[in-house]
């Protein structure tokens, strides 16, 4: 993951999946590929405005700079204890679906073992309780993994409120949420999916409520802004609860 993230050959278009039996699985379990289709009423695009592309993103630079800052100390000991569970790199890097479907470098705390396979949801390995490090469950558990991805909001590759990033080969969700036009905002270290399901949602219900999501955004100002707000003080109690939390992926799976 070191090397240079490659272009998405569907960046900035629309696209349906073709469902095709004698292609490999991708992510979401389902064999076919990617089409792209023409913009239209069944595929709506999301234009961003200013609260977006100005007010969103000041308030995303602002908050990631000090959460950073803050939190640094946090950042120290939970490195330490992941390479002494088990050595190897501190850090998780992962190539996912961004803004118009542009790939990026989505960074977690190391929760597995370096011996786990890479770019596959733990649903989908065999028996992905073996994978998990003693620190990787107590991380995963509370979302500490996910704080790394605080970097990743604060160079613009991500926002706090967003529909969750993909994986670059979900093709499943990635065409689920073109639907709605989930695809042209920003993802998000959290959002309007996770405080109402998190990965207990089948793909289908993910993407509508990104949708929803989108469509908050598109009312702009202070609406938008409130939503927002809204999602941010629902992930902190969702948090706490540990709300909907399911190892690895989407569905009713293998529940912590």
């Amino acid at each position: 993951m070191n090397k240079p993230i490659d272009k998405n050959p569907m960046e900035g278009k629309r696209v349906q999946l073709v469902v095709c039996a004698d292609e490999p699985q991708n992510a979401d379990g389902i064999c076919g590929h990617l089409i792209e289709v023409p913009a239209g009423d069944e595929n709506p695009v999301h234009k961003r405005g200013f609260y977006e592309i100005v007010v969103k993103r000041f308030i995303d630079i602002l908050l990631s700079f000090f959460g950073l800052l803050i939190l640094s100390p946090v950042y120290f000991i939970l490195g330490l204890a992941i390479v002494i569970d088990d050595p190897g790199p501190v850090f998780f890097a992962q190539k996912r679906i961004g803004l118009d479907k542009k790939y990026f470098k989505l960074h977690k705390f190391r929760s597995m073992k370096m011996s786990t396979p890479h770019d596959r949801p733990t649903h989908m390995l065999d028996n992905p309780k073996q994978y998990i490090t003693k620190v990787g469950k107590f991380i995963r558990a509370h979302s500490l993994d996910e704080l790394p991805q605080i970097w990743d909001i604060f160079v613009g590759n991500m926002s706090i409120i967003g529909p969750r990033p993909g994986l670059w080969n979900q093709d499943f969700l990635t065409a689920e949420r073109d639907k709605y036009g989930a695809n042209d905002v920003k993802p998000g270290l959290t959002g309007w999916a996770q405080i109402n399901g998190r990965d207990e949602l089948e793909i289908p219900d993910k993407a509508k409520l990104d949708g929803e999501y989108v469509k908050k955004m598109e009312e702009g100002g202070f609406k938008a802004f409130a939503f927002d707000v809204r999602c941010f003080i629902g992930t902190v109690f969702s948090v706490a609860r540990a709300d909907g939390v399911v190892e690895g992926g989407t569905g009713n799976i293998i529940k912590k």
